[in-house]
């Protein structure tokens, strides 16, 4: 395994995965602790598409369109924007599509003999460790702490775009570039003055 100074990292492949609607700092301090542990690290983007989401009882929000306003695509591009910008070299990590509630999909989209980086805050935590440890998978958890002590959301990022309010503070500065880029904040603004979800999925132009 490769060694970055005195730290030897305990996996050669990982798996880590979220919505990252939209990525931010707390998002990004998640991923580089995965990374931290693998010379590899695979990023499973859930809900990539309508028709790999499913309603999830755990979490019932989190399959709504309002929920997931950025296309699959501008979720990859900035994701590979952030790692970059924090120094991760192209090599280290990919960036995949992850159907999370359809586990009899995994197989075709992340390699299973990875080990599965997971961090627990409520109900939704504890079932996909439950799914993961069903199907035999290696998990780490990477921290467990209650809701109130997540910190930054993807559903306060958005409020605060729809609200006009401070964002920006709350994303790193490549995803802020290109949130006002694609004007993410006037797509999230338009759907929530028509009361219209469909239209935060959307894709930019950019």
């Amino acid at each position: 395994m490769r060694e970055d100074g005195n730290l030897k990292r305990t996996y050669e492949l990982g798996v880590i995965h979220g919505r990252f609607q939209v990525l931010h700092k707390d998002h990004l301090k998640y991923l580089l602790a995965g990374l931290r542990l693998c010379n590899h690290l695979v990023i499973g983007v859930t809900n990539p598409d309508p028709l790999l989401s499913r309603e999830e009882d755990a979490d019932p929000i989190r399959g709504r369109s309002e929920s997931n306003p950025l296309t699959y695509y501008e979720r990859y591009v900035m994701l590979r924007r952030a790692m970059e910008e924090a120094g991760v070299p192209a090599e280290d990590f990919s960036v995949v599509p992850f159907p999370v509630n359809m586990p009899e999909l995994y197989p075709y989209y992340v390699p299973m003999e990875a080990v599965f980086f997971l961090t627990i805050y409520d109900d939704w935590g504890k079932r996909k460790r439950e799914i993961f440890e069903a199907l035999g998978l290696n998990i780490h958890v990477l921290w467990e702490v209650p809701l109130e002590r997540k910190g930054i959301s993807g559903k306060d990022v958005r409020a605060l775009m729809v609200e006009e309010g401070p964002w920006q503070a709350l994303v790193p500065t490549g995803v802020r570039s290109l949130m006002e880029q694609w004007r993410i904040p006037d797509r999230l603004g338009r759907a929530a003055k028509n009361s219209d979800p469909s239209e935060m999925r959307r894709p930019s132009s950019g």
